[in-house]
């Protein structure tokens, strides 16, 4: 499997290579920075994180949901018996309901860290106190919304798309952001154990077979939220005629590929993730997709040529956008983190808290459109009001 090793080596060539999409993580290397860990780094003892304000009407909830596939064992650690994974499900909510919740566990935080290779400058309290904006077990508003399912980029933490689900689930979205277990740098269950990440050190495990394993969890999740017994308490909020999904590098390409498998699927949003499973030559049947990524890669005549090798292919609406100045992990909640935490180099050129605007505007834009049937000027063409955003393709 591709990826970007944890070193200053590899991150000073990811300046000068065609960077392998699905190694997200670490997230400084593919950021094409080093990150900084001398001694001068200060520890932030003292800094609250925080992710930019949600700019829909409603508060925001959030509860977690372990998820046991009884018909599957771990691919994996088989040894570890049937598939289990833990969802972040986020909801519109009563405002004033339920209690701040955290960003990740301690664990969790403490193994991210350490994989960036800045677990000496960021005190691992500091990263999972991370204000969010969402409350956990906040009391639902009436009614029914759309669902979108997302998915992270390898080796990275579901709660690296923290930002955009609180986003979307404040513009009248369900979400479930769906951490893939054993693929990332550390999941707590509610036993309070926390699984690494076994697959960084499975060389054996290709690209492909990693987004056709996630394809079968993405599919479990849908199953279990739209059954008539759903695990979730909340299940009545989900239209479940209304589903679409969003993922992150190697997550953007599992929605394609769950597209492919599971008609459930509306619409499908991949953030920078490279075509490692392509798309079908006979279509989506007719489904929607938005490409959105950074120009390096994925600008026409890019570095990386499968999502110009597979747009033919994709036989609905479409469009191909590219954010100037942005890079692998502006799409997520990394940049913003760690230039609040006093951590350099992982921005592009553009600001942060502006990749992060762009991501959530043009993401719920799109599902807007797409689930809601609400006419979106934004993905019509260029806009004035955001240069950065470049239209590659579009029918």
């Amino acid at each position: 499997m591709t990826r970007i090793r944890r070193t200053a080596v590899a991150a000073a060539l990811a300046l000068v290579l065609p960077l392998p999409i699905t190694a997200a993580g670490t997230a400084f290397a593919a950021a094409g920075q080093a990150p900084a860990t001398t001694a001068s780094t200060p520890t932030r003892q003292g800094v609250q994180l925080e992710l930019p304000r949600p700019t829909g009407p409603h508060a925001v909830g959030v509860s977690m949901l372990h998820l046991v596939d009884q018909d599957r064992p771990d691919p994996w650690v088989p040894s570890a018996g049937p598939r289990q994974l833990m969802v972040s499900m986020y909801y519109p909510a009563r405002p004033g309901t339920g209690r701040a919740a955290p960003y990740m566990t301690i664990e969790e935080a403490r193994l991210f860290l350490d994989m960036e290779g800045i677990g000496s400058a960021v005190p691992a309290q500091v990263l999972a106190d991370t204000r969010t904006y969402a409350s956990t077990d906040a009391r639902p508003e009436h009614g029914r919304y759309p669902l979108v399912v997302l998915s992270p980029g390898f080796e990275l933490p579901r709660q690296t798309l923290t930002g955009l689900a609180v986003d979307l689930a404040s513009r009248g979205y369900v979400v479930a952001l769906v951490d893939h277990t054993y693929e990332d740098s550390g999941t707590t269950f509610p036993d309070g154990q926390t699984l690494g990440c076994a697959l960084c050190d499975l060389a054996s495990v290709t690209d492909a077979e990693n987004v056709q394993s996630r394809t079968e969890d993405l599919s479990f999740v849908l199953d279990q939220l739209t059954s008539r017994h759903s695990p979730w308490q909340y299940a009545q909020l989900i239209n479940g005629k209304r589903i679409g999904m969003a993922g992150h590098s190697l997550g953007g390409n599992a929605v394609t590929a769950t597209m492919a498998a599971d008609r459930r699927v509306r619409a499908g949003a991949d953030l920078d993730g490279r075509f490692f499973v392509p798309v079908p030559t006979a279509g989506l049947d007719g489904r929607p997709v938005l490409l959105l990524g950074n120009p390096a890669n994925h600008a026409v005549g890019g570095d990386e040529s499968s999502w110009a090798t597979d747009w033919p292919s994709l036989d609905g609406w479409k469009r191909w956008l590219t954010v100037t100045g942005s890079n692998h992990v502006s799409f997520t909640d990394v940049p913003v983190l760690a230039h609040e935490a006093g951590i350099p180099g992982v921005d592009g050129s553009i600001p942060a808290v502006r990749a992060e605007q762009l991501t959530r505007d043009y993401v719920a834009a799109f599902f807007d459109e797409q689930l809601k049937g609400i006419p979106q000027p934004l993905l019509d063409g260029p806009s004035p009001a955001d240069p950065e955003v470049v239209f590659q393709q579009r029918p």
